[in-house]
Formats: C-alpha cells, sequence, structure tokens
C-alpha cells in the first residue's frame, strides 16, 4: 500500500485500530467522525470538511469538525463560494482521485481566482489545505479538505503529508463507496450527535412550513439536499410528473426562479433556526 519509508512514520497499531473503528461505522451517522479519525492517524489537521458533489450542482454537506467561521461554510462557500473552489475546478477538468495540496505543484494558491482568495479563503483562517477526491459511482464524490490553521504546532502540509494520503487512497474510497454507494446524499446520514446534523435535519423539516404543504415540503427538502427530480420521485415514491408540479409550486410559494435562489433562502432559514452559526 505505502512504501516501507512512508508506512514508518505512522503507527501501524493506530491506524489498524482507527480503520477497524470505521468499518464498524459503515451505514451508521458516526461513519464521518470515524472517516475523520482515521485521517487523524494519517496527517495532523486542525479541521476537516467532507461534501458531496456532483458535476454542475451545489456541494451537499456531510460533515464538518470546524472551530470557527462555520457559517462562511454555509452562507458563502455552499451557496456560490464553491464555483471557484480550484479544487473542484481541478476534479471537473481531472475526473480522478488525487490529493491536492493548496500550494503543491498541482494547486498553486497564487493561481486561485483573486476574489476567491481574498473574499472568502483568507476569512476562513486555514493557513494550509489539501484536498481529496474520491469516486464513489455514476460520477458522484466525495471530497474531503482538511485545514491547518496554526493553533497547533503544524502551519503547513508537507510533501510527505501528501505521500501518506495518497497511498490511502484506494482505501479511503473504498470505504466511501461502500458507506454511500449509489444512495443519494441526504441529511438523514449526518451525525446526529454531533449537534450540527440533528439542527440541519430540523431545519430541512421546518423549511417552508407555513407556506407549503407536507408533500411540498418533503419535495423542496429533498431539492435543496441536491436531489433531482428522478431521484426524488424514486425517494418519495411518486411520478416524475407529480414531482414536477410540486416543483413549480415550491417555486412559486417561497418566490424563487431557480434552484441556487431557493438553496439560498434555505441556507437563510437555517442560519436563522441556529443550525449554521459559528462555534
Amino acid at each position: 500500500m505505502m512504501s516501507n519509508q512512508h508506512s514508518a512514520l505512522i503507527p501501524a497499531g493506530g491506524v489498524q485500530q482507527a480503520l477497524a473503528s470505521t468499518i464498524d461505522a459503515l451505514h451508521t451517522a458516526h461513519f464521518t467522525s470515524h472517516l475523520t479519525h482515521l485521517l487523524r492517524t494519517l496527517v495532523e489537521f486542525d479541521c476537516a470538511v467532507i461534501v458531496g458533489y456532483r458535476s454542475g450542482k451545489h456541494p451537499i454537506y456531510l460533515y464538518d469538525s470546524l472551530h470557527q467561521r462555520r457559517e462562511l461554510l454555509f452562507q458563502r462557500y455552499l451557496l456560490h463560494a464553491y464555483q471557484f473552489d480550484p479544487f473542484l475546478q481541478q476534479l471537473e477538468q481531472r475526473k480522478e482521485e488525487n490529493v491536492f495540496h493548496a500550494v503543491g505543484a498541482n494547486v498553486r494558491s497564487r493561481d486561485w481566482p483573486s476574489h476567491y482568495h481574498q473574499d472568502f479563503y483568507q476569512q476562513t483562517g486555514w493557513q494550509d489545505e489539501l484536498c481529496m477526491t474520491l469516486r464513489l459511482v455514476d460520477a458522484r464524490w466525495i471530497v474531503v479538505y482538511l485545514g491547518v490553521t496554526g493553533e497547533q504546532k503544524q502551519t503547513h502540509f508537507t510533501d510527505t503529508d501528501c505521500h501518506v494520503l495518497k497511498g490511502y487512497l484506494c482505501v479511503l474510497a473504498a470505504l466511501c463507496r461502500q458507506h454511500w454507494g449509489q444512495a443519494p446524499f441526504h441529511l438523514s446520514t449526518l451525525p446526529v450527535n454531533s449537534g450540527i446534523g440533528e439542527q440541519l435535519q430540523q431545519a430541512a423539516a421546518s423549511f417552508g412550513k407555513t407556506l407549503l404543504t407536507k408533500r411540498e415540503q418533503q419535495v423542496a427538502a429533498l431539492m435543496v439536499q441536491g436531489l433531482d427530480t428522478q431521484e426524488i420521485a424514486e425517494y418519495l415514491a411518486i411520478g416524475h410528473g407529480t414531482v414536477k408540479n410540486h416543483r413549480k409550486r415550491v417555486y412559486a410559494q417561497l418566490s424563487v426562479s431557480s434552484l441556487s435562489e431557493l438553496f439560498g433562502v434555505f441556507l437563510n432559514h437555517a442560519a436563522a433556526s441556529g443550525a449554521v452559526a459559528d462555534k
């Protein structure tokens, strides 16, 4: 899996125990937290963000361990800043599993769009970042962001960190495929014991409550989680045309004209309910 030089840097027992715990957590709401712990046995980092991604669609929040400025993730990145994320741009171009480094040879921070770097990234407090792209099926991806803020000893990632993660890339991707497989990304899979998971589920359940019927609420909640018309029809066991009618009604009742606008309204609703507030 890895060269002897790199594997010698990591206590094998700790990795094996963390890997076993992650396998035990497959198909449970605790999987993402165990996956993050496994990553911590491989490299040092201060915080992590995990999203589900499909080309041309909003990333779907799956997990974070942010210590501060969480509102930037929900109110800025997931709403619009993701479109300028150089890591996602690399994923769109290469369509490959890989480990990208913010200041490495494959993604240089000086080449980032200036407005993305100045208006968003610098405000996060992250000093350096690694990104892993893990393929699921049907052009669906898990994207893992690891950041260092300088709170601990480490202020940047090294080439060794990248090599270590690349050595485990196939294992990490296999774990993600086993956990998410072909199932749509859904808030019900979030770790409710983390607080944010339960709050986001409650925000989705109450979204549009005063304006929409119960079925329209269900459709709206699934729409903002990234499910398309066919997926919503299958999930709710209703007709494709019925879902289209519900979508039109949702747009009209919430005074939006696009999915991006609907997503923005939902994030504002989640923020108002305290689900995406800064820790």
